[in-house]
C-alpha cells in the first residue's frame, strides 16, 4: 500500500477535508486486497493527505487499518515531523495523533533509509523538498519501468515550469532542484511516470523536444 490518502471521521486544517467517507476500505476488498493482506504501507512522507488511513477509528479509537503491515516511513521524514510536533511547530499536525502516532504505538513502525529497496522490484528514490525526507518510488518488473512521483510535483506544468513550486514545499530551493534533476534524468526515457496528484491521465512520458518538455502518453520516439 502506497500513501493512504486522507482517510475518514477526521478533523483537518480544511474543511473540505474534515470528516470524509470515502468507500476506500470497500474498494479495497473489491480489488482482492482485504486489509490483513496488506503486508507493507509506504509513505511517500507524512503530509496529512498521505497518511490518514494508516489508521481508522473503531469505538472511539485510532486503531491501525492493515494491522499485520509493517509501515515505513523515512528515518529523515518522521525525526522533522517529530521534532514538529514536540516544538508545536509550523505545521498543522492533527494527522500526527491520529494517523501516524497509533501505528508508532502498536510497534508497526520501520524507520528506513531514503534509497531502502521493499523488494527486487520496489526501490526508492531521494526526492526531498517537498519534504526533507521526501521519497518517490521506482518500479521494475517484466521489463518495465515506473516511477510514483509522491508530492515531488503537483501537476504536469512542472515539467516545463520546475521552478513552479507548490505553496506546501517546505524547501523551495532543494524542491526545484529535485524537480531538474528528475526531468533530466528521465526526459525522453521509457521510464512511466505516475504522478500522485496529476488530473487524469495521471501516467505518461516525459518527452522533451522543440515544443518544450511535457507528459505524453508515448514514450519519445527512439532517434
Amino acid at each position: 500500500m502506497l500513501d493512504t490518502c486522507i482517510g475518514s471521521d477526521r478533523k483537518r486544517e480544511f474543511d473540505i477535508f474534515t470528516n470524509m467517507r470515502s468507500d476506500f476500505l470497500a474498494d479495497l476488498e473489491h480489488a482482492g486486497f482485504g486489509p490483513d493482506e496488506i503486508d507493507f504501507v509506504l509513505c511517500t512522507h507524512l503530509h496529512f493527505d498521505h497518511v490518514g488511513w494508516n489508521t481508522r477509528l473503531v469505538d472511539g479509537k485510532w486503531v491501525p487499518t492493515f494491522p499485520n503491515a509493517r509501515y515505513l516511513f523515512g528515518r529523515k521524514e518522521y525525526a522533522h515531523w517529530t521534532m514538529l510536533k514536540e516544538t508545536h511547530g509550523y505545521h498543522d499536525l492533527n494527522h500526527m495523533y491520529d494517523a501516524v502516532q497509533p501505528v508508532v504505538d502498536a510497534g508497526l513502525v520501520d524507520l528506513i533509509g531514503p534509497e531502502h529497496s521493499i523488494c527486487p522490484e520496489l526501490t526508492l528514490r531521494p526526492t526531498p523538498g517537498h519534504t526533507p525526507g521526501h521519497v518517490s518510488i521506482a518500479i521494475e518488473s517484466r521489463g518495465k519501468r515506473a516511477i510514483v512521483t509522491g508530492d515531488m510535483m503537483h501537476n504536469p506544468i512542472q515539467l516545463e515550469r520546475p521552478d513552479d513550486t507548490a505553496r506546501f514545499d517546505m524547501d523551495q530551493a532543494t524542491a526545484r532542484r529535485t524537480r531538474i534533476k528528475f526531468i533530466d534524468d528521465l526526459a525522453n526515457s521509457d521510464v512511466l511516470v505516475i504522478g500522485s496528484h496529476f488530473s487524469d491521465p495521471t501516467g505518461g512520458f516525459i518527452v522533451r523536444d522543440k515544443n518544450g518538455c511535457r507528459l505524453a502518453q508515448q514514450p519519445a520516439a527512439k532517434k
